[in-house]
């Protein structure tokens, strides 16, 4: 996957810019408010229709603008070029791809986009949401049977949810019955993902942080030696109580421990990113076993989350990697010595003007 031209109109303080970016490393420089988040951000946006930095990307058009526009030209591995995009006004997408009307999910198939910034470290001690938003985005991209099913169980729960307070019970056994057949399927898929992941990122974590002693705990939302049906019959008193479902896979998570304790409790804070970096990367590694070189990155501020000597490594991984690869700093020496890089382009961003050096 290379995007082999980018155009971005009406993002931020980038009104109207086309590059044509390298498929391999590409360094963005600029001072501070300078646009280059904001190319990040338009990327993220064409690969997952929404903003890393808001949760409204309305928020991300263009002041005085009706709507943003990201485009690209996209190579995939097999060789075919596709053209994508995305419009978005205050009210509505519109996502285009091939000239063809598209979902959301395809657009995130087509263009993996994984993101890397100052806040990703707020994963390790953050809410189980974000852990499982992480999880489910690896899962989707690693098995297509997973966003059907997840759907159809969210749904089901959602119906649930409203019996419980309004103390329907009659209708509860047909919708826990739905819970089940689509539950057991999401933790099938997300416990085989995890065994997917876990040898990579322990192989990651031991690159970047030279220990061996991080280990990666599942839990599937409910104590999984009891049935998900017998576990709805059980907590049914304690879900009309709290009129909503306690238990199930909505209420997955994955804990991450060093030396037996949480890591997050443990580790110094450059060590909690340094593990973070290794979890975010072994997604990618996942990904590319199966579709290769199918995943863009996205690292926004690599002086912030890295010292010279993990800067220096990381940028070794990625020319190794061979996935597209955009990174942004504020000054062009912060990216090291690139004497040993080939396939790299620099370039320099100003008030929202993008200019390849």
């Amino acid at each position: 996957m290379t995007l082999l031209k980018l155009d971005i109109f009406s993002v931020r303080n980038i009104q109207s810019a086309s590059i044509q970016p390298s498929p391999g490393l590409n360094f963005i420089t600029g001072g501070n408010a300078s646009g280059k988040s904001a190319l990040l951000e338009a990327v993220f946006i064409l690969g997952r229709a929404r903003s890393f930095r808001t949760q409204h990307v309305k928020q991300a058009i263009s002041f005085n603008q009706a709507c943003l526009i990201v485009a690209a030209q996209h190579a995939q591995t097999q060789g075919s070029i596709s053209n994508l995009g995305i419009q978005i006004d205050n009210k509505q997408y519109e996502i285009h791809i091939d000239q063809e009307k598209r979902l959301k999910a395809d657009l995130a198939y087509l263009l993996p986009v994984q993101l890397i910034h100052p806040k990703s470290y707020s994963l390790l001690d953050a809410g189980p949401q974000y852990r499982r938003e992480f999880l489910d985005w690896g899962i989707f991209n690693h098995n297509r049977n997973f966003l059907p099913n997840w759907r159809r169980y969210s749904k089901a729960l959602q119906q649930r949810n409203a019996l419980l307070k309004s103390r329907q019970l009659r209708q509860l056994p047909a919708w826990d019955r739905e819970l089940v057949e689509y539950g057991n399927v999401v933790n099938t898929l997300r416990k085989e993902y995890i065994d997917h992941l876990t040898p990579v990122f322990l192989q990651m974590a031991g690159q970047f942080l030279d220990t061996t002693q991080i280990e990666l705990r599942f839990t599937a939302g409910w104590d999984d030696q009891t049935s998900l049906e017998q576990t709805f019959k059980t907590n049914l008193e304690k879900d009309l109580r709290y009129g909503f479902t306690q238990s199930g896979p909505h209420r997955a998570d994955f804990l991450t421990f060093h030396n037996n304790r949480l890591a997050k409790d443990y580790l110094s804070r450059g060590q909690q990113k340094l593990l973070v970096l290794a979890l975010l990367l072994s997604q990618v590694r996942v990904l590319n076993n199966i579709a290769q070189n199918d995943c863009c990155i996205l690292i926004d501020d690599l002086n912030a989350e890295l010292d010279t000597e993990n800067r220096s490594k990381l940028l070794k991984y990625l020319a190794e990697l061979g996935c597209q690869v955009f990174i942004t700093s504020t000054d062009f020496s912060d990216f090291g010595d690139l004497s040993t890089l080939n396939n790299y382009k620099v370039f320099h961003v100003e008030h929202g003007c993008i200019q390849q050096l």
